[in-house]
């Protein structure tokens, strides 16, 4: 690995000229997955001129083994079933409403510390450029793709400085379009990419939503 960003805002940077074609427009909407792709968002939508909020994504584990997801709950309580999963493994209903109903509480709970009294975004006819600061594994980016697909948005297009080569093909199948400026097969987590990866505060994460103003079309 020979390049690495020097942090957030500079990989956000080096991301907004990959979405240059989006700037200006009026159905665009940039939606951080927080906490780390909010500083990335917050610089790519100012770049593109156009509104960012957060979007809250949840993975639905199975009691027992967390990593294994179930679906997925997001902002707006939009939540998302992977049916295969339940049905191979015959999760009783009892059990994929409880534990959406903990989940649906961490996500509210989220939206509060971050957006405080501010409604959820409307995503629904909207072309959604879905930030974080790299994917890995991509199941809570897959997770909020299937969410926003839920709320109807127009078109979908993940954005991340960094994607694994291994994780690039399923999200590009999922999403409409993928902007990065690296796919790597030298993967060993993103933090590896960046000079400084400093944990994103929720404070910081409030201070860059009231940073951004909306888009002058709107």
């Amino acid at each position: 690995m020979n390049f690495r960003f020097h942090d957030r805002l500079h990989a956000g940077g080096l991301l907004a000229r990959e979405l240059s074609a989006y700037a200006n427009r009026s159905d665009i909407l940039v939606l951080a997955l927080p906490r780390g792709g909010v500083p990335v968002a917050s610089v790519v939508a100012r770049e593109l001129r156009a509104p960012l909020d957060v979007f809250v994504v949840r993975k639905l584990g199975l009691p027992g083994y967390p990593e294994l997801a179930m679906g997925a709950i997001a902002s707006g309580g939009v939540r998302s079933m992977n049916t295969e999963v339940l049905t191979s493994l015959n999760v009783p209903t009892s059990v994929f409403e409880e534990v959406t109903t903990q989940e649906l509480q961490e996500v509210e709970r989220r939206e509060r510390a971050y957006r405080g009294q501010r409604p959820p975004p409307e995503v629904a006819g909207k072309t959604i450029i879905l930030v974080d600061d790299g994917i890995a594994t991509g199941s809570t980016m897959i997770a909020g793709i299937g969410a926003l697909r839920q709320q109807d948005a127009k078109r979908i297009v993940v954005a991340a400085p960094v994607i694994a080569a291994s994780t690039f093909p399923e999200i590009r199948h999922a999403a409409d379009e993928v902007a990065a400026v690296l796919v790597s097969d030298e993967f060993g987590g993103v933090g590896g990419f960046y000079e400084d990866f400093s944990q994103t505060t929720d404070e910081e994460v409030r201070e860059l939503l009231g940073g951004v103003t909306d888009s002058p079309n709107e």
